[in-house]
């Protein structure tokens, strides 16, 4: 039987969640700099920024606490056809929450947002990210799809994530690397996004979801699966996907929890 997501849960976000997501970040990101000298990543959007500034802004406990920003490269998950500075943009969102917070003398990540150009054409906008990411991971001939070393996701109260909703025709693209999506069933409608194959084949894949207004829906995403995108990508990924919840958000969830260790 194929190895299962790992579910790790935790009685406080920001004494107990927080630092095992930053050593989870951490040993991520030194496999990705121990394969190929950079640390790539995409992130989310929802309350996630926050909870990565709480893991990630505190001070280093030691050597081989650091985060080495100036080796990342930041990509977004899936955003909003919106511009930068609007508050429904993930970009915005991130720099808000993180990147504005990094202390002074920290070297900067790379990040690469969507281009505005194109806000009015969704499809152009998602062929522009796609080449970005194109540019990134080699040619797109010589690599079927972008293998990012981390994805860093939230969980809606739909069981979506990115902005792949429950039902939606988008989960069963295959072939493209950002798909546009017009018809959103929560504002704003026009959004990118990765598609299902890209999620799935990141080498690591952090969820996170906190609160007790996650318990209905986790209990569906790991007791029923019913075709959600976050049970699309547990089985997609097994192992390769870990959820760092706290013990509201799986209050009555079956599925077993494991000891957080690296």
């Amino acid at each position: 039987m194929a190895k299962q997501a790992n579910l790790y849960s935790f009685p406080s976000v920001k004494d107990n969640l927080a630092p095992a997501l930053r050593a989870y970040v951490i040993s991520c990101q030194e496999a990705g700099l121990a394969r190929h000298s950079v640390f790539k990543v995409a992130v989310s959007g929802g309350s996630l920024p926050k909870t990565l500034a709480q893991a990630l802004l505190a001070p280093p406990s030691g050597p081989n606490d650091e985060v080495k920003w100036d080796k990342w490269e930041i990509f977004f998950a899936d955003e909003r056809a919106v511009p930068l500075d609007h508050q429904d943009s993930n970009y915005f969102l991130l720099k808000q929450e993180l990147l504005d917070k990094l202390p002074a003398g920290t070297g900067q990540p790379t990040v690469h947002p969507i281009d505005t150009e194109y806000l009015d054409d969704t499809q152009e906008l998602a062929d522009q990210y796609e080449q970005a990411l194109v540019r990134s991971f080699a040619s797109r001939d010589s690599v079927k799809l972008p293998i990012f070393d981390l994805l860093l996701l939230g969980c809606g109260p739909d069981g979506h994530t990115c902005s792949l909703f429950p039902g939606h025709e988008l989960l069963r693209e295959t072939s493209a690397w950002v798909a546009p999506i017009e018809d959103s069933p929560k504002p704003p409608p026009k959004r990118v996004t990765l598609t299902l194959p890209v999620v799935t084949h990141a080498v690591r894949i952090a969820f996170v979801a906190t609160g007790g207004g996650k318990k209905e829906i986790m209990k569906q995403i790991f007791e029923e699966g019913a075709g959600l995108p976050c049970a699309l990508v547990n089985e997609g990924a097994g192992e390769r996907a870990s959820w760092f919840v706290d013990t509201d958000a799986v209050e009555g969830v079956s599925y077993p929890r494991r000891p957080f260790s690296l």
